[in-house]
């Protein structure tokens, strides 16, 4: 059984990321929407916001479930991976994942209610924050404790430092083009 719930763990977990990864590409369209003349602006925000909270309730929502229910699942299988070193800091990247993922629905709500204060520049931002957790929680569930974690730490900063400037590159070169 262990081996259907790792199948099932990944594709649950597969189907999660490829839900955040375009959430938050649509949370910055909603929120570009706002510089389209009216009535435009009214039509693709009003679009958005039921793309958004299909997306989350549909894909997104059970794909976090299926996730949480398999890994658990495993971990009941064998509990003696709970005293691992990597399954700590994967099940901590978890948790860390998961207030994301509700913090994504706030932002659903802030949008629907005309409430957002996060520009376009830090939803980008944002939208690269799972592929940090992405890189870090397969690292540690393949690589397991022949993983340095110090290198991986300083990995994800240096990967943060470089998406942080290329996305200040391209809100640039976007202004540049505006102007």
């Amino acid at each position: 059984m262990f081996f259907y719930f790792k199948a099932l763990h990944i594709i649950g977990f597969v189907s999660w990321f490829a839900g955040l990864f375009y959430l938050v590409r649509l949370f910055v369209y909603h929120v570009e929407a706002e510089q389209k003349p009216q009535p435009e602006q009214d039509i693709l925000k009003k679009q958005f916001n039921v793309m958004e909270l299909k997306l989350y309730r549909i894909i997104t929502n059970p794909a976090m479930i299926i996730t949480v229910i398999f890994g658990i699942a495993m971990l009941i299988i064998n509990p003696a991976y709970l005293t691992m070193g990597w399954m700590q800091i994967k099940l901590a990247l978890m948790v860390l994942l998961i207030g994301y993922h509700f913090l994504c629905k706030k932002i659903i709500t802030n949008l629907e209610n005309g409430t957002n204060k996060i520009d376009s520049f830090q939803l980008r931002l944002f939208n690269e924050v799972p592929t940090l957790f992405l890189v870090s929680i397969v690292l540690f569930a393949v690589v397991k404790n022949g993983l340095n974690y110090w290198y991986v730490l300083a990995g994800m900063v240096a990967f943060s430092v470089f998406l942080f400037y290329a996305a200040s590159a391209y809100r640039k070169k976007r202004e540049s083009q505006n102007s």
